[in-house]
């Protein structure tokens, strides 16, 4: 959510990815993907800078952080003593009897 300031001095947060568009007339008019419009003191600019640093905020923190080894140690442990069978990967060996067709066993 970004900051931004009504004509009246309120203080509003609006969600950056519902802006349809920002007009920049005398006042600034942001326009919503439902229709709503709203008159703020900030400049064009301002809002799109505001909304820039807003999402690299969410990358950044949606990026894995790569200095905490500690945490995977459980996990890589569980994962460490399981072997998988050779039968599993390979099929049983067959007969020469069970590798003829079907219709010549008549």
């Amino acid at each position: 959510m970004i900051a931004l300031t009504r004509m009246d001095k309120q203080t509003m947060y609006l969600n950056p990815d519902h802006i349809s568009s920002i007009e920049e007339t005398p006042d600034t008019v942001i326009t919503l993907f439902n229709g709503n419009h709203y008159i703020v003191i900030e400049r064009a600019a301002i809002i799109i800078s505001r909304v820039v640093a807003f999402r690299s905020r969410v990358i950044r923190r949606t990026a894995g952080t790569h200095g905490r080894k500690y945490l995977n140690r459980q996990r890589k442990n569980l994962f460490r003593h399981i072997s998988i069978s050779n039968a599993a990967i390979r099929p049983a060996t067959l007969d020469a009897h069970d590798r003829t067709p079907y219709h010549s066993l008549d």
